[in-house]
């Protein structure tokens, strides 16, 4: 029993499971970005899920975040009750229209959202 407890409490934990269509039905997930003489730093973003694949649509404060980041092109990922530690934040101008479409629909709030400056959406893929 003893030893049963120990194996348990030595086993390494399970990594999470990058999950797009979870993230679907997801508000929100939080990036953190690192800077320098700041450190770490998690901030909230709009989520959308497009072919399977995670986007985020930044702006100018955010598109700063990211643009500093000292571990760029990877950022940190919270989402689902899930933490990534490493997933790589890849810039998509391709699919801003797309994206932008995709949050009008999503949130009723993006009729105003939607006219701020969005200068950097970002398709996140896990390492």
């Amino acid at each position: 029993m003893v030893a049963a407890l120990v194996a348990l409490v030595a086993a390494p934990a399970r990594a999470a499971e990058w999950k797009p269509r979870t993230y679907a039905s997801e508000n929100r997930l939080e990036l953190r970005t690192t800077a320098p003489g700041e450190g770490d730093h998690w901030f909230p973003v709009w989520v959308v899920v497009l072919d399977d694949q995670v986007y985020v649509r930044l702006g100018t404060r955010a598109a700063g975040r990211i643009e500093r980041n000292t571990t760029k092109p990877y950022v940190g990922v919270r989402v689902a009750g899930e933490q990534f530690e490493r997933i790589k934040g890849v810039p998509a101008p391709e699919s801003v229209e797309r994206v932008a479409r995709a949050m009008a629909d999503k949130y009723w709030s993006d009729v105003i959202i939607r006219h701020m400056d969005h200068p950097l959406t970002l398709r996140l893929v896990p390492e």
